[in-house]
C-alpha cells in the first residue's frame, strides 16, 4: 500500500525528563501529538522497563508509530508510518514525527524517509 515511513534516531536528549523515562508520561506526549496531527487512535500499549526506559506503540487508523527510549544513552528512536489509501496523509504523518522530536529535544537527529508501496505506479514493462 502506498505510503510514507518516516524513522528517526535521536541522540541527546535531556534523559531527566518524565518523557524520557516514565511511560505513562511518554503515552501522553504521543497520544496528543497522534491527535494534534489529525491521525486516527485505534489502540495503544506503553511499557515501563526497570530502572528506566520506555517503549510503545499507538496503533493508527492509518497505519503506526512506535516510539523507544534509552534514558542511559539520551537516545531515542522513533518510526511513524502511515499509509495513504483513501488520502494522502503524508503531512500528518510529519506533524506527527516534527512533534514528537520537539517534545523530547533532541541535540542531534538522524531522520529518514522511505516512500513505500507503488500500487499507484504503472506497471513496468521488460
Amino acid at each position: 500500500m502506498d505510503g510514507i515511513h518516516l524513522l528517526g534516531e535521536w541522540y541527546g536528549c535531556p534523559a531527566h525528563t518524565p518523557e524520557f523515562t516514565r511511560a505513562e508520561a511518554l503515552r501522553e506526549v504521543c497520544l496528543k501529538a497522534v491527535e494534534a496531527s489529525g491521525l486516527t487512535i485505534v489502540g495503544e500499549k506503553f511499557y515501563q522497563f526497570e530502572p528506566h526506559g520506555v517503549t510503545g506503540a499507538v496503533i493508527l487508523a492509518e497505519s503506526h508509530m512506535a516510539i523507544h527510549t534509552w534514558p542511559e544513552s539520551g537516545f531515542v528512536t522513533v518510526d511513524v508510518y502511515v499509509c495513504n489509501y483513501t488520502t494522502d496523509n503524508t503531512a500528518k504523518a510529519q506533524k506527527l514525527y516534527d512533534l514528537l522530536e520537539t517534545a523530547l529535544k533532541p541535540a542531534r537527529a538522524h531522520s529518514q524517509k522511505i516512500v513505500r508501496g507503488g500500487l499507484n505506479e504503472q506497471p513496468k514493462v521488460a
